[in-house]
């Protein structure tokens, strides 16, 4: 059983509900990446999301292009990322780790090699936001020889006879976009959430990850209550963003920390929801 499985099946067993953070590699820095993670897993993680920085994010928020602005220019590169997972395998061999980029780098690395090298290193699935199901099967046949998991996204706008096609080539679990427009923008309806997961669900027996929009406590909490997983990133990079904004002089750690702290937070308003 995959990680991925292995981590819904627990929880499903639990009652219970993931929270999967999402970082950009190599933000605030290259060096402070793998212990960011391991901090996010210790307050409450059961799956980490690591972007993989581009040049041009399109599905990105304001906070999350500065973030890749960020990491790119403290050097972060593809190869990186792959290194990163493999450093944080040291320590853990359990929590999953999804990587989430776009389809430019991994075509210039080569699907085979960038597959064979993702799953040495630890790598569990892959979201590539600008690869629609009709035009990824190169790819997902690279990643499906070394057991890696194709996630892919379907938004509020995406069509009855479209969520199909795309849980029929989705592995690992369905990454449900709560709101229309980039990452950190628009108001969550959550009865609109609610509606448009049970539409998944009557489709696929996959776990469905709900993010874009859920902010704090109590918006992780009211999107567990229909979800399998709330996915949270604009929020955390926000908050290390604020904390350097007030304080220039704040350790790698303190900086950390304030991301931790709504890590924290958005783990106990999940536990708080109904299951």
């Amino acid at each position: 059983m995959s990680r991925i499985a292995d981590v819904f099946g627990r929880l499903r067993t639990q009652r219970r509900k993931a929270v999967v953070p999402y970082v950009v590699a190599g933000d605030p820095s290259a060096s402070g990446t793998v212990a960011l993670l391991h901090s996010l897993v210790a307050a409450g993680a059961d799956i980490l999301e690591v972007g993989v920085p581009f040049s041009d994010p399109m599905s990105e928020g304001t906070v999350i292009q500065q973030g890749h602005e960020r990491a790119l220019g403290n050097g972060m590169t593809l190869k990186g990322v792959l290194g990163i997972v493999t450093e944080f395998r040291r320590d853990d061999n359990e929590t999953p780790i999804i990587m989430m980029g776009y389809a430019n780098p991994i075509e210039r690395f080569g699907y085979g090699a960038f597959a064979d090298a993702a799953a040495a290193a630890g790598v569990d699935g892959l979201i590539t936001v600008d690869l629609p199901p009709e035009e990824v099967d190169a790819l997902d046949a690279a990643l499906h020889a070394c057991g890696l998991d194709n996630i892919f996204l379907i938004s509020p706008t995406t069509p009855e006879s479209r969520i199909q096609t795309i849980v029929e080539r989705a592995r690992g679990f369905i990454y449900y976009v709560a709101v229309k427009g980039v990452t950190g923008s628009g108001q969550l309806d959550t009865a609109e959430v609610a509606s448009k997961v049970a539409t998944i669900r009557a489709k696929t027996d996959l776990p469905v990850a709900v993010g874009f929009g859920i902010k704090d406590a109590n918006s992780a909490k009211s999107v567990a209550a229909v979800a399998d997983a709330v996915v949270v990133g604009s929020a955390l990079i926000d908050q290390m963003v604020k904390a350097v904004q007030s304080d220039a002089s704040m350790s790698e750690i303190q900086i950390h920390d304030a991301a931790v702290q709504l890590m924290s937070s958005i783990r106990a308003g999940v536990d708080s929801s109904p299951s």
